[in-house]
């Protein structure tokens, strides 16, 4: 069991900013910036792909609502959304969830950086993606 499974079955406390069905937001407790939320299907699930596609709705719905009123209340319009799966993507934790991240300046916030690379047999790649559809 996740510390955010125990999170969702109220085991650990939280800031609740949200909750439904299927999702459960709340106040991240080691923030990048103000209002840095964490927003977690109720599925015990560790990858995005392995969603049902009714949760994966109601994540999709809730990081609007959510990010929506983190805007509204911080008065912060730039953020990021990030998601992880898997250890060398840096998921710390086998569940998935989405970080909302407000970015106030450039020094708070989530800092990236892009290492861009060359696209090798795009047609090929974009049929064999099509294909597993």
């Amino acid at each position: 069991m996740t510390i955010f499974q125990k999170i969702i079955d109220g085991e650990i406390p939280c800031y609740r900013i949200y909750e439904d069905d299927y999702v459960l937001a709340f106040l991240d407790i080691a923030p990048l910036s103000i209002g840095h939320t964490l927003v977690v299907p109720k599925e015990p699930i560790a990858s995005l792909h392995e969603l049902s596609l009714e949760g994966g709705a109601a994540l999709g719905t809730a990081l609007i609502k959510i990010s929506s009123a983190i805007v509204k209340a911080t008065g912060i319009s730039s953020y990021n959304i990030l998601q992880n799966n898997g250890v060398i993507a840096n998921q710390a934790v086998s569940h998935v969830h989405f970080h909302i991240i407000p970015k106030p300046n450039v020094e708070e916030g989530l800092n990236i950086s892009w290492a861009v690379k060359e696209l090798n047999n795009p047609e090929s790649l974009a049929n064999a993606i099509q294909e597993a559809l």
